[in-house]
């Protein structure tokens, strides 16, 4: 069942955060159009990354192979601007150490906050020379709450899905029964990829396919606007991404968090077509706060034991977040730079 936000922060530890600069005015190749979105962990999160996408963006990845020192992350960033939006993560850090987050290195005022961080190319939509900044990364980190917007805000704001606006997705699930019973996963992503996110054939976003559009209160469109959508032109753009983290509340290692960010990318296979193509930088983190404990019968190796009976459970529903995710990035986005939304091509979806 859906946590009771259907977001992110339903995992306890986590906070999202949004700063974005845009004018109203903007059009392609003018105007700001830009953002970041910062996950801060309470306490610290162990994480994992994986890089499926063929031009990545990124900071910080190397440090979270599971055989690396570091055993926990600050924050996360996703950022807009391509590899010059990776700048924002250094204002990430600056609010993290005056709040006394990272690790000790001393003294309490002493610390390494650490920020793995991911970037879409973003750039053509609005102007070329407007991109986040340490500022936008402080003033998102300030801003992270329980509660926070989706759709066109924060490292979506200049996203495009397709032909279509991206943006910025959330989703979780709550599962129940089995060894994984009462865990709680969820996910937060910006889709920007190059690949189509809607079925040319029926108009109805390929991430639907799971649950059915009656659970997004959707119905297949009108035959003309399929035509209108198909006749859009193409994205243009040689440099797209799509980005986001995977979380649990479950303890997991950071050999299992690397499974969990695997297993996202099959979330977002499903709703993505083409996905991980090589103009894409497609990037998971994966983020377990370890606030619940589940405690199993088994007969494995000590290695496994904490981790692998409820690891296949979490990685079925970790994909499913993150396609729903894409989703409702989807459908609550907003035009910006002229660029079309789904409901703009496809209002008889939502008609009763």
């Amino acid at each position: 069942m859906p946590g009771s936000r259907d977001s992110l922060t339903d995992v306890s530890g986590l906070l999202v955060g949004h700063h974005h600069d845009i004018d109203p005015n903007a059009e392609l190749g003018s105007g700001a159009a830009t953002g970041c979105t910062v996950v801060r962990t309470l306490g610290g999160a162990v994480a994992a990354v994986d890089v499926r996408g063929g031009g990545p963006g990124t900071r910080e990845t190397d440090l979270l192979d599971p055989s690396n020192s570091v055993q926990q992350i600050n924050a996360v960033l996703l950022s807009g601007g391509s590899a010059y939006g990776l700048a924002a993560a250094d204002g990430v850090m600056q609010w993290l150490e005056e709040h006394g987050h990272g690790i000790a290195m001393g003294s309490p005022d002493q610390v390494v906050p650490i920020v793995p961080a991911a970037v879409i190319f973003d750039l053509p939509v609005g102007g070329w020379g407007v991109r986040p900044t340490a500022e936008f990364g402080y003033l998102a980190a300030a801003a992270a709450a329980t509660e926070f917007e989706t759709g066109s805000v924060g490292a979506g704001v200049g996203a495009r899905a397709g032909v279509l606006k991206g943006g910025v997705g959330t989703a979780s699930t709550v599962i129940e029964g089995g060894p994984a019973d009462g865990v709680t996963v969820g996910a937060l992503i910006v889709t920007n990829p190059v690949g189509s996110v809607f079925d040319p054939r029926t108009g109805l976003p390929w991430g639907v396919g799971s649950e059915g559009p009656q659970a997004y209160g959707m119905r297949k469109p009108d035959v003309h606007e399929l035509w209108n959508a198909n006749a859009l032109a193409p994205k243009g753009t040689a440099l797209n991404t799509t980005i986001g983290v995977v979380a649990t509340d479950v303890d997991l290692s950071p050999g299992s968090c690397k499974r969990l960010a695997v297993a996202g990318h099959d979330g977002l296979a499903r709703a993505i077509r083409p996905a991980h193509s090589p103009l894409d930088g497609d990037t998971i983190f994966a983020l377990s706060t370890g606030t619940r404990s589940v405690v199993t019968e088994t007969s494995m190796p000590k290695a496994f034991a904490r981790d692998l009976p409820v690891l296949d459970a979490l990685a079925a529903v970790a994909a499913n977040v993150v396609e729903r995710a894409i989703v409702r990035a989807l459908l609550d986005a907003t035009s910006v730079a002229s660029i079309p939304t789904y409901r703009q091509i496809f209002p008889s979806a939502f008609e009763s």
